[in-house]
């Protein structure tokens, strides 16, 4: 027997559940692009650790909080690459691109992304895809990706905007 771990993807799923809580896992697989039965092997996951309230779909806001804050940095730390084509992420995506000036874009690398910079590994293959399919989820994994490559100013703005956008619920 090992021990059992999360996975990055399931970091992307309580992130969604968070924004809509008791979503189904059809849904669910449908706005991230991957099967049902990774959905519901994420869920178990995170019920396992804490981070999904047991039998609701729905994440613990203030676990969820917690865990993306101190834990995804050093769990899921950043591993970024040479300059290519992407869409924006961490300081270069709209939520933190007004507060924070860069000279070098950060991007998740996409054929289809109309920003040139230097690509960050997103948590999970799709997320180049969400400006279009879910900008709430967009918004929220671009400031986590802030937590992971950020300095200290870049995180304290991405932790006071994460706690704006991910809403209370009945934890």
């Amino acid at each position: 027997m090992s021990q059992p771990a999360l996975r990055p993807l399931d970091v992307v799923v309580a992130l969604q559940l968070a924004l809509r809580p008791e979503e189904k896992y059809e849904a669910l697989a449908g706005t991230l692009g991957i099967a049902v039965s990774a959905t519901h092997r994420a869920v178990t996951r995170l019920e396992a650790a804490g981070l999904v309230l047991p039998h609701r779909r729905a994440a613990g806001r203030g676990a969820l909080i917690d865990f993306v804050v101190h834990g995804v940095p050093y769990s899921f730390y950043a591993v970024t690459g040479p300059e290519a084509p992407g869409v924006p992420t961490a300081y270069s995506a709209p939520p933190l691109a007004a507060e924070i000036e860069s000279e070098r874009p950060l991007v998740w690398p996409s054929i289809h992304g109309a920003v040139r910079g230097d690509t960050l590994i997103p948590l999970y293959a799709g997320a180049p895809s969400l400006p279009e399919r879910d900008p709430a989820l967009y918004d929220v994994l671009t400031l986590v990706d802030a937590l992971r490559v950020g300095r200290a100013r870049e995180r304290r703005i991405a932790v006071e905007m994460l706690e704006h956008r991910i809403p209370r619920g009945g934890e």
